[in-house]
C-alpha cells in the first residue's frame, strides 16, 4: 500500500510539536484528564489553540467538529501517534463478516485507522455528493468507542468532512431496505466494488469489527510515526 498523508499529517504536522506540549503541561497544571473532552475545553491553551485554527469568518455550528478534531489530534498525539492501515483484502473481510476479538488482550491506547482508499463511501449532507472515506480517529472509552469519521480527504480539497459518534458497540443492525450492511448505494458502486456507510451506527459498527482484531501485538517498538499496516 502507498502511504498517504493522516488528517492529522495535513492539520497540524510540526504544529502539535509546539503546542500539544503546552496543552499536556496545562492539563498537569489543573489536574485534569485530557482523555475527558469536557475537561479538555476547559483548559486555557485549548482555548487559545482553537481561536488560532479557527478562520476570521468563523465557523459556526462547524465548531463542534473543530473541537473534536483536535481532541481526538490531541489524544492520538499523546498515545504516540499510532496509525493502522487495514490492508484491501482484511478491509473486504471485515465488511462483509464481524471478527470475533482475541480474549484476554487489552484494547489500544487512542490510534487512527487509515482505510483503503476509495473504497468505501457515505452521504454525510443530505443533497450533496458522496465522498469516500478516509479513516477514522478512535479512543476507547470503557466499554465505548469514540470515532471521528474523515471523508472527503484528498490533495486538491481544502479541507475534509468529520463525523464524530460514540458508544458501545450496535445491537443488531438492518437497512430499512433490507440491503446488508456496508451494501454500496451508488449507482453501479457494487459492480466496481465499492461500498457505503448509512447512518452513522454504521460507522461505530465499522469501527468495532475493525477495533475487534487490534491488539497489542499489532504495534511493535515504535521508532518512528509510519503507519503499522494490518494485511
Amino acid at each position: 500500500m502507498m502511504p498517504r498523508p493522516t488528517p492529522f499529517d495535513l492539520i497540524f504536522g510540526e504544529l502539535a510539536d509546539d503546542r500539544f506540549p503546552q496543552i499536556r503541561a496545562g492539563l498537569e497544571r489543573a489536574g485534569l484528564a485530557g482523555a475527558n473532552r469536557d475537561s479538555f475545553l476547559l483548559n486555557q491553551e485549548v482555548v487559545t489553540f482553537l481561536r488560532d485554527l479557527r478562520p476570521e469568518g468563523g465557523l459556526g455550528e462547524a465548531i463542534d467538529q473543530l473541537v473534536a478534531l483536535v481532541h481526538q489530534s490531541y489524544l492520538l498525539w499523546e498515545s504516540g501517534r499510532w496509525t493502522l492501515r487495514i490492508s484491501p483484502d482484511r478491509a473486504r473481510t471485515i465488511l462483509s463478516e464481524a471478527p470475533i476479538a482475541e480474549e484476554g488482550v487489552d484494547p489500544p491506547t487512542p490510534y487512527y485507522l487509515q482505510w483503503p482508499e476509495r473504497m468505501l463511501w457515505a452521504q454525510v449532507t443530505p443533497d450533496e455528493p458522496h465522498e469516500p472515506l478516509d479513516g477514522w480517529f478512535v479512543a476507547p472509552e470503557g466499554d465505548a468507542l469514540r470515532v471521528l469519521g474523515i471523508f472527503g480527504l484528498h490533495p486538491g480539497r481544502m479541507g475534509f468532512t468529520v463525523v464524530e459518534v460514540a458508544g458501545p458497540r450496535p445491537g443488531a443492525l438492518a437497512r430499512a431496505d433490507g440491503t446488508p450492511l456496508f451494501a454500496s448505494v451508488l449507482p453501479a458502486g457494487r459492480d466496481a466494488g465499492l461500498h457505503s456507510l448509512v447512518g452513522t451506527e454504521e460507522l461505530l459498527e465499522l469501527a468495532w469489527r475493525t477495533h475487534a482484531i487490534i491488539s497489542a501485538r499489532t504495534r511493535p517498538t515504535r521508532t518512528t510515526h509510519e503507519p503499522v499496516n494490518v494485511p
